[in-house]
Parts: C-alpha cells; sequence; structure tokens
C-alpha cells in the first residue's frame, strides 16, 4: 500500500524539506512492491486491454486489495513498456531486412527517453 517514510532530510542530512508545503518535512513514498498473484492477474488484464478506466479499474483494485491509483500507475507503466518494446520490435525486423543499420539512433529514441516510467501516487 501507500507508505511514508518519516522525515527525509533530518538529522546529518540537513534540515526537513517542505513536502509539498504540506508538513514540516520532506516524505518519501516506498515503492509498491506487488505480490506475484496481483502481477498476474495485471497482466492478464493488461493483454484483454491496454487501458482500465471507470468500475473496471475500481472493481480489479478491490480483487486485488490495492487501491484505484497503484491499478492506473501500474496500467500507465506497463504501456510504457509495451510501447518500447514495439518499437524494439520494429527495429529489429527493420534491421533484419536490412531497412536500418543496428547503430543507428533516431527520433524514436529520445521519444523513449521522455517517457520514462512514472511513478507517482496521490
Amino acid at each position: 500500500g501507500l507508505e511514508l517514510s518519516h522525515c527525509v532530510g533530518a538529522g546529518s542530512l540537513g534540515p526537513p524539506v517542505p513536502w509539498r508545503s504540506g508538513g514540516p518535512c520532506k516524505m518519501k513514498r516506498v515503492r509498491t512492491v506487488f505480490k506475484p498473484e496481483q502481477l498476474e492477474r495485471l497482466e492478464q488484464e493488461f493483454l484483454k486491454q491496454q487501458y482500465m478506466v471507470g468500475t473496471e479499474r475500481v472493481d480489479l483494485a478491490a480483487t486485488l486489495h490495492l487501491t484505484e491509483t497503484q491499478v492506473k500507475v501500474w496500467f500507465q507503466n506497463r504501456r510504457i513498456k509495451w510501447r518500447k518494446q514495439s518499437m524494439e520490435q520494429k527495429k529489429a525486423k527493420l534491421t533484419q531486412f536490412g531497412v536500418i543499420q543496428p547503430a543507428t539512433a533516431d527520433s524514436t529514441d529520445i521519444k523513449d527517453h521522455e517517457e520514462d516510467t512514472v511513478d507517482v501516487e496521490l
């Protein structure tokens, strides 16, 4: 679930830093660790549809004992991974048929770096 660690920056690391102006210290969100069963079900749902919205997302979150936001963010991250894999497969096919050279960099490489994973929760 969503957990926040206590006062990052306190002690020898320096003074506490306000976090979204909501408190006396910066709170760092602990990364969600999904159980294998949750990941398997999320992957199954992703294979059916890449976008999960509305009541489907609420129901899936409840079934997996996750928050709706965790499911939403997982799907966002998974779509980014899927797009990157698709681009790599296309490049491999083009390289195999001699259409492009293996070391060629193009604008899609730049776009991939701009779309790094999203790991945000409210």
